[in-house]
């Protein structure tokens, strides 16, 4: 079984790297999809982002929601072209008329979306078809791509259909129903013929019990039998039985049970009341809190952790149970289940991100915009099979006499390790351990795929698209028409050579169209005829003639970019050319690791990430900026969106304020005592710009790193400066547990340039 699960582990790994095929990465409670995700910065050479369908869902993937990074309307999206109003007088329902024109994507989230290849979506269950077709239509209006699902990018959707369904109310089914035979992801429109891959991780990590593991996959599959049902019942016990048993966790289908049993026992306690109050900072909405903001304790009260212990230590992890010992102002002491060992609390902290392409190495990157700290503890004397999703007990009181929802008893037995742990309030009834149909003929029909032909079929057309998406520019070309009609006819430079930039690399990339078709031709027809050295020799000189040609372009495209920084009154046009600068880079990153990628494909085996290629990739790009700057002239203000120079009764205005000066007062604010989101509110600065201000006061010996960073970053970060280029390398080495921010503070304090510094 452990080299089966292994397979499985490495064909997922596999069909992400080498194909573009959709995948639905599945399995039962415990078989590891969450560590799968937490491994897959490692795994993959692909960019991606991860998004949930609910604000907690998120925060545990560590990712953000749908809703924020796709900018989508609440309510329900109609997937066609039509008006609304054509199918519903009633509000609430959305189409893609409607999110083209009333909730475009700004620059930010557009230009994340345009540089990924790789879209994640957790807690897939939960995710309705129509979200799934919303968030199709978004990208393939970013990737400018109509023809293939989702723009062209691969889409990993992770979760266990028999856990939570998707929330549809009546009047929206009313609407949907004449589009989908069923709220489920699967029935999106987006993935029909799409070709998604059906990935079941089969062993199962948190049950060793046999029988009991029988038993649940009997419930998952709809074939529970008498004799399942009697072996579950065996263990029921009756209200007083109960009562003498040991502090256990009762799970409880309903949100009012649950919140009823931990007041009824919070009461009971014959101790005072402590209050604990969470420390909001920044944008952390409350609809993202995983705990009150406020917690209420008593000694003697049972509770149970909400998260892993992230100092390293592995005392407690999610759903780990305690009693509380001691309790004071200042501190929480609790006894923990099993080791009885005692434990002062520590506050752990809940980021809300964001993605984001960092302005100087235009790599895509997470940025923490809020954060929530909090002791990371829940009153535990019951908790909703709802919210005990992911949660592992050795000993659990179930009460599922009002099931109401499909899978609710199989998720509420599968949180235990073994039915020596299982103890009924209620009878399990024949009625209530049903799932939904539509789930089973789903799995039962997609599971029967051979996955070993799959995948080789897969990566054959992987291979043959990447060779068609890698060695062309007439997705480069398309993107600078859309960039000129998104321009205002009046556009014009008073320069004349600047007005011919744009055109002379337009030029310069339609010669080479004829070219590049005659090149992948060449390519293809050895793909076709197996001749794999050819090939990759073939590659590795046209890569070598194409790359040169690229650097080129990105010097021009780069050199006028540079000529119009400064400019005013032209931002949309500034952004256009970040997003075709973007676009160039991602081209130049395909080519350079094309060779690589091809080679790892034919042989079957995975790549993993090209760190040496994107730290190559973020060097030329600073050797080019740095040689524009040394070599560019003054450059003349601009006052209008036409970009002439300003009149001689606008010289007279008071000058922009210089960098070093804004830096200045920046630090000045900051020993006067405000914090550097106060300082950023203020002056109307973004944060990360206002944390440079501070990094360039600690390298002039203004400030001390140790105001800004915690001693501990400093201890752990700097020995690690210098190793990388850019900070992302930093980041995942620390696996997101010091933010962008503190790594540019930390790194970037000993005299060399802050690449967060702007202003």
């Amino acid at each position: 079984m452990e080299n089966q699960s292994t397979s499985r582990l490495e064909l997922a790994a596999k069909f992400i790297n080498n194909t573009g095929a959709p995948i639905f990465l599945t399995g039962k409670a415990g078989t590891g999809k969450t560590t799968f995700l937490r491994d897959l910065t490692r795994l993959t050479h692909k960019q991606f982002v991860i998004v949930a369908p609910t604000g907690i869902a998120a925060l545990n993937a560590r990712g953000v929601t749908i809703h924020s990074q796709f900018l989508l309307p609440f309510g329900s999206f109609i997937p066609t072209r039509e008006a609304e109003g054509n199918y519903s007088d009633q509000s609430g329902f959305f189409t893609q008329q409607t999110l083209a024109r009333r909730h475009p994507l700004n620059q930010v989230r557009r230009n994340v979306l345009k540089a990924i290849d790789l879209l994640v979506i957790d807690e897939v269950s939960m995710l309705r078809a129509d979200i799934l077709d919303a968030i199709d239509y978004r990208m393939r209006s970013v990737k400018r791509n109509y023809q293939v699902p989702f723009g062209g990018i691969q889409v990993l959707l992770i979760g266990d259909l028999y856990q939570l369904p998707p929330v549809v109310k009546d009047q929206e089914w009313t609407v949907l129903s004449r589009f989908y035979k069923s709220m489920h992801f699967f029935e999106a429109k987006g993935l029909q013929n799409s070709g998604m891959i059906y990935l079941e991780l089969d062993k199962i990590f948190r049950q060793q019990d046999d029988v009991f593991i029988r038993i649940l996959n009997n419930l998952r599959d709809n074939r529970a039998t008498q004799e399942d049902v009697q072996a579950l019942n065996q263990h029921f016990k009756t209200v007083d039985e109960i009562r003498d048993l040991p502090p256990t966790i009762t799970l409880t289908t309903h949100n009012y049970k649950a919140d009823e049993l931990n007041l009824r026992e919070l009461r009971v306690l014959d101790s005072p009341s402590y209050f604990y109050d969470a420390e909001v900072e920044r944008d952390f909405p409350e609809s993202l809190f995983p705990l009150p903001k406020s917690i209420e304790l008593k000694v003697g009260a049972r509770v149970m952790f909400i998260k892993n212990d992230s100092s390293g230590n592995s005392s407690y992890f999610n759903g780990k149970l305690a009693t509380v010992t001691k309790l004071s102002k200042e501190e929480v002491t609790v006894d923990l289940d099993d080791s009885y060992a005692e434990y002062v609390l520590r506050k752990e902290i809940w980021e809300n991100k964001k993605y984001r392409i960092d302005p100087d190495t235009k790599e895509l990157e997470e940025e923490v915009v809020g954060t929530f700290s909090q002791y990371p503890v829940k009153l535990a004397w019951a908790v909703t099979v709802h919210k005990s999703q992911g949660l592992t007990f050795d000993r659990a009181i179930i009460d599922v006499g009002q099931a109401f929802a499909p899978g609710q008893v199989y998720v509420a037995l599968s949180r235990l390790r073994s039915l020596d742990g299982l103890i009924l309030r209620t009878r399990v009834q024949t009625e209530v351990i049903y799932s939904d149909p539509k789930v089973v003929d789903f799995t039962q029909g997609a599971g029967q795929s051979n996955l070993s032909e799959l995948l080789s079929q897969n990566q054959s057309r992987y291979l043959s698209r990447l060779i068609e998406e890698t060695f062309e520019f007439e997705s480069m070309l398309k993107s600078m028409v859309q960039f000129d009609k998104d321009q205002t006819s009046s556009m014009e430079f008073e320069d004349d050579d600047l007005r011919k930039d744009l055109p002379a690399i337009y030029q310069a990339l339609e010669s080479e169209k004829e070219n590049t078709r005659k090149f992948r031709l060449q390519l293809q027809v050895l793909l076709q005829q197996n001749e794999g050295e050819k090939l990759l020799q073939r590659i590795e000189k046209g890569s070598g003639y194409y790359l040169n040609f690229l650097q080129n372009v990105l010097e021009k495209l780069m050199l006028h970019e540079a000529m119009v920084e400064d400019f005013s009154r032209i931002k949309t046009y500034q952004s256009g050319l970040e997003e075709l600068e973007l676009e160039l880079l991602r081209k130049y990153l395909g080519i350079a690791r094309s060779g690589r990628l091809i080679q790892a494909i034919t042989k079957g085996e995975i790549t993993g990430k090209m760190v040496d290629l994107e730290q190559e990739i973020i060097s030329k790009r600073k050797s080019i900026l740095d040689k524009i700057r040394e070599t560019l002239p003054e450059k003349a203000k601009s006052s209008t969106k036409t970009g002439r120079k300003k009149s001689a009764e606008k010289k007279t205005k008071a000058p922009k304020e210089k960098k070093g000066n804004s830096s200045l007062l920046s630090v000045q604010m900051f020993l006067e005592g405000k914090s550097p989101q106060e300082i950023a509110t203020e002056r109307e600065f973004a944060l990360t710009t206002i944390m440079g201000h501070l990094g360039a006061g600690v390298r002039s010996g203004t400030l001390k790193l140790e105001q800004l960073v915690s001693d501990e970053a400093i201890r752990e970060i700097q020995p690690l400066a210098g190793k990388h280029d850019s900070l992302k390398p930093y980041y995942e080495h620390f696996e997101g547990k010091y933010d962008y921010g503190t790594l540019r503070l930390v790194l970037f304090s000993g005299g060399e340039k802050d690449q967060s510094e702007e202003g």
